[in-house]
């Protein structure tokens, strides 16, 4: 998990200020005929191919975010190659499909069942009678009990991550036969299709020091289509080549080489041929994208010095051959420069012509988290005004409108659209809507135009006497651009709307009082304005809707973190269009840049934000993977907080009670309306809002089939590779099904 991406499904998706009886939670939708959970946003892409119409061979070059620290995916500091890793080399005995459900993989699963539930429930695995290991030997029930020892909790010589599910099994035995293995749970566990994804052999579950140190740099023995030739740190890339034991259909490519490469470094490396296939940027996607539609063409229409008018040429060109020589050494040599970039910018357009973009959504959304642990969004009321005074719609629409995706706000914490537990239970918190916010903030003590605390030395207070005995009429006032601290009552005053908040609700007033043409602001002469003249020192009534709310002499003004590198700029455009919205109801933001490395642990995991936007996965077990994301925050042994993933502080016990209840609720259709209940419960909490659907961007050369943007379905390795010759379109481009 991260705020440019979201980390593999094995690490865990992990103060109450909700007053009771409060907010009044909607009926469920998937207690009516129709199912709420609606279809994915956007499928998967990825150039689908028939496996006849792929070349046998050849090498796919993946960009990463990095070269793994460990390859043990059960490990803390796994990340997402390291699970990528993990699906091309080890056994998964469910993948997901297009629409983000588990389904049972039949390379190695014949069956998978709840036999018996009482007094135990437990679960009979029929495996593939082909399924071996890289070593020859069958996968079977000791390989299963070796990784249920190793991750359940039980001894704590092992370095493990979570143990969620795993501290539920009691026993695991053999059935009638190696290919058979009976796990008997001690207490009832919904999600126990998320167990053994990944499964390791017994050689590396089998002691703490095999788990904990052995399978951070190599794993000698794989069960995929593929294996792990080379970790090689110095070249910051892992290799996997064919695995020649492999039982199922044969992998296409002979190797796959995974490449770390920065974000911002991929359009270099995308041209120079040194990779394939890798995630982008917008930015990029664009480049690539206009780089197809001018293929061919002799110069880019863009690029270093694309904006620059004839005029701007001709006065370069006047400068760079005048009589001042200083002047035209200094624009020759820009000039040079910019024929040097302008001719690497063409080479690099001309070699991403032979690339393409494809996109989908990822199964990840982006969420504004509020930081309920103290300050001012520790009031619940504090937090819902923030949430009522947001447009999702209008910014699901900035971020995924001009990618040409669906622009639709999510409207779950815990599931996205066409996943099963699916439900927009947005509506527990209620639609956007300014005058409530307003009323929200005001019935928490922020008060419109309130008077505010500040410090004034005496020269500045005396000076401030003298203007008040100085001064003229109003009319000479308001011309200055200042203030007497005299407001009219029962007047609108919308020249703060004219200047930046048009289109809020406002009061219906209709104002035909002259404005000063220099300031904006209203004329005050003599009788020129209806409406009696309060005191000064009178608070300004709410007719001035965007003036900041205020509180025990103290404005409402929130810190907003967001990293500084590469790839944010998203995040960035959708924290001014928030900020933007909060100005609206009077609360002031403060945006920090930080460092990406700092972001999480130092920010966000320290609680040191009011306001914050990372993303969460959203996987098919939800009931186990985000319970530690909404758990109530409870005190540690030392007398700490413990958060787990909680990063926002907020919880309840009755989210807890629902979670609990849903993990141990066999029946499918009870366990979906106790979770859709859960979120409904985490939306009227308001301490995080989902906003958008993250889209997924990739950049593929036009050969390549079978891989791409995923979106909810797991990839098929052993299906990715490069079109015959014959199988390509005029273009070079795959035939698309």
């Amino acid at each position: 998990m991260s705020h440019d991406g979201v980390g593999p499904r094995a690490v865990t998706r992990s103060v109450a200020f909700l007053t009771a009886g409060v907010l009044a939670v909607p009926a469920l939708a998937g207690c009516g005929s129709a199912d709420p959970a609606g279809r994915p946003l956007a499928g998967q892409d990825i150039a689908r191919a028939d496996r006849a119409r792929i070349a046998d061979g050849g090498t796919l070059r993946w960009a990463v975010d990095s070269v793994p620290a460990t390859l043990n995916t059960f490990q803390a500091d796994a990340d997402a190659t390291t699970s990528r890793i993990a699906g091309a080399v080890l056994p998964s005995l469910y993948r997901m499909d297009g629409r983000g459900r588990p389904v049972r993989n039949a390379d190695y699963l014949e069956s998978a069942e709840v036999v018996e539930t009482e007094p135990k429930q437990v679960v009979l695995y029929k495996l593939n009678q082909q399924a071996v290991w890289s070593d020859g030997r069958e996968i079977g029930a000791a390989d299963f009990a070796a990784q249920w020892r190793a991750l359940s909790g039980k001894d704590t010589a092992y370095w493990t991550a979570r143990n969620a599910g795993y501290d539920r099994i009691e026993k695991i035995e053999r059935g009638k036969g190696n290919l058979e293995v009976r796990v008997t749970f001690s207490r009832p566990y919904a999600d126990w299709r998320s167990l053994f994804t990944p499964l390791y052999p017994k050689d590396v579950m089998a002691a703490p020091d095999a788990f904990n140190d052995g399978a951070r740099k190599k794993l000698k023995v794989t069960a995929g289509p593929f294996t792990v030739k080379k970790v090689d740190g110095k070249k910051d890339e892992v290799t996997l080549t064919r695995n020649v034991r492999w039982w199922g259909e044969p992998a296409k490519l002979s190797t796959i080489v995974l490449r770390s490469v920065p974000r911002d470094k991929r359009i270099t490396a995308l041209s120079a041929g040194t990779v394939d296939l890798a995630e982008i940027d917008p930015s990029a996607a664009r480049r690539i994208t206009v780089a197809a539609l001018q293929r061919g063409t002799a110069t880019p229409l863009a690029g270093p010095g694309a904006h620059r008018s004839a005029a701007d040429a001709l006065r370069s060109w006047a400068v760079a051959n005048g009589s001042d020589e200083e002047a035209a050494d200094e624009e020759i040599s820009a000039r040079a420069k910019l024929r040097r970039k302008t001719a690497k910018y063409a080479r690099q357009q001309r070699a991403l012509g032979g690339f393409e973009v494809r996109k989908s959504l990822e199964p990840a959304y982006t969420q504004l988290a509020l930081n309920g642990a103290e300050g001012p969004l520790a009031d619940e009321r504090v937090r819902r005004a923030v949430a009522r005074a947001l447009d999702r719609e209008a910014i699901a629409e900035a971020v995924l409108a001009p990618l040409g995706l669906p622009a639709r706000p999510v409207g779950s914490h815990l599931a996205l659209s066409g996943q099963a537990a699916y439900a927009d239970n947005s509506g527990a918190l209620g639609e956007q809507d300014t005058k409530e916010a307003r009323a929200l903030l005001a019935d928490a003590g922020w008060v419109p135009g309130g008077p505010v605390e500040e410090k004034k030395d005496e020269e500045e207070q005396a000076a401030g006497a003298e203007g008040e005995e100085d001064s003229g009429n109003g009319a000479e006032d308001a011309s200055d651009g200042g203030d007497d601290g005299t407001y009219i009552v029962g007047e609108d005053d919308e020249s703060d709307e004219d200047e930046g908040d048009q289109g809020d609700e406002g009061d219906g007033g209709d104002d035909k009082a002259p404005r000063d043409s220099g300031t904006g602001t209203r004329n005050l002469q003599q009788g020129g304005a209806p409406g009696a003249y309060a005191p000064k020192g009178t608070a300004a009534p709410a007719r001035a809707e965007t003036a900041p709310v205020a509180k025990d002499g103290k404005a409402l003004t929130l810190r907003f973190v967001l990293p500084s590198g590469p790839g944010s700029d998203t995040l960035r455009t959708v924290a001014g269009r928030i900020s933007a919205m909060l100005e609206r109801i009077g609360i002031r933001t403060e945006i920090t840049k930080v460092d990406d490395e700092s972001y999480f642990k130092d920010h966000i995991a320290s609680g040191a934000y009011d306001l914050a936007l990372y993303s969460w996965p959203a996987t098919a077990f939800p009931a186990t993977d985000a319970r530690p994301v909404y758990a109530k925050p409870v005190p540690g042994a030392d007398g700490s907080l413990n958060v787990e993933q909680n990063y926002t502080r907020v919880g309840t016990d009755q989210v807890d009670q629902l979670f609990d209840q849903a993990i141990a609720t066999l029946d499918d259709s009870e366990r979906r309306a106790l979770i859709r209940k859960a979120d409904s419960r985490i939306w009227a909490a308001a301490g995080s809002i989902p906003l958008y659907q993250r889209p997924q961007l990739t950049a593929a050369r036009e050969d390549l089939a079978n891989a791409g943007a995923f979106g909810f379905r797991t990839p098929v390795y052993e299906d990715m590779g490069f079109l015959k010759k014959s199988a390509q379109g005029p273009s070079g481009s795959p035939g698309r099904d």
